[in-house]
């Protein structure tokens, strides 16, 4: 009991207990700590991670870098492309997939572009090779982007709730500041819908697992679907923009109308 009390009284006893606690910890966090059922990225071989990157410095370093640490333009803080180390191969698969990287020129906002310039074998090459630099968001699974396991009631409550302030109630688009805009959402892929959430394009936030869950993603993803693919009953959406198309139409076209008819009533009294 005595050699016990002794041991607990030397003066290494605290920094042994201290260390034995952090690796207790880790051990605890790393066992338990969830993991994104969402990626599909796995180790891929050297060659592609190295053919990623011959393609990267031959068409992106111009404006990230020839290690994908960023560029400035030399005018102040303007930048002429910004580091990409944490984006993951999810973002690649947005930019790249979208048609809106490589840029063509400085502007306000990438465009998408009904054209992508590369191969998927290339995009997903660049893509480890942006991944294996520091770790980011994956690209999902087909199970995780699947509509059709996605609750389209609980999307559109998310959807209004995250998402309708910027890309309109139905998914329509709508503009932001300083010329910048939210796109619409209809023709866009459901990857690329989850891809959006969860890497942060443009203006857009970033909405990690722990904003909005994967089955969440799955949800939004299910509702935009539906709204895509729902009859028009009411005739012509006039852009599903809402009161402001409405009031142009009917400035433009009911005012119209009502002009027309008097003109033709005085000249008929005339």
């Amino acid at each position: 009991m005595n050699s016990l009390a002794a041991r607990r009284r030397h003066p290494a006893a605290i920094a042994v207990l201290i260390i034995l606690g952090l690796f207790l910890t880790g051990a605890v966090y790393a066992a338990f700590a969830p993991k994104p059922a969402d990626a599909t990225t796995k180790a891929l071989p050297a060659q592609t991670v190295e053919e990623g990157k011959a393609l990267f410095q031959a068409n992106c370093a111009s404006c990230h870098g020839l290690n994908a640490e960023g560029r400035a333009t030399g005018n102040g803080d303007k930048v002429a492309g910004p580091s990409l180390a944490g984006v993951g191969a999810g973002a690649v698969e947005f930019q790249m997939g979208t048609g809106r990287m490589p840029l063509a020129g400085p502007m306000v906002q990438a465009p998408p572009k009904g054209e992508v310039k590369f191969e998927q074998e290339q995009i997903d090459a660049i893509g480890a090779y942006i991944a294996s630099l520091s770790p980011g968001p994956e690209r999902p699974s087909a199970e995780a982007v699947d509509p059709t396991k996605g609750d389209p009631a609980k999307g559109g409550e998310l959807f209004r709730v995250n998402c309708a302030m910027c890309h309109n109630f139905a998914g329509a688009g709508g503009a932001l500041t300083r010329g910048k805009y939210a796109p619409a959402l209809t023709g866009t892929s459901d990857e690329h819908i989850y891809l959006a959430m969860t890497t942060g394009p443009q203006s857009m936030p970033v909405f990690n697992d722990a904003n909005l869950s994967p089955e969440a993603k799955r949800d939004i993803i299910a509702f935009l679907n539906t709204i895509e693919e729902q009859p028009k009953q009411g005739g012509l959406t006039l852009g599903s923009l809402g009161p402001v198309s409405e009031g142009l139409f009917a400035w433009v076209f009911g005012l119209g109308i009502f002009v027309a008819c008097a003109v033709w009533l005085g000249s008929k009294s005339a």
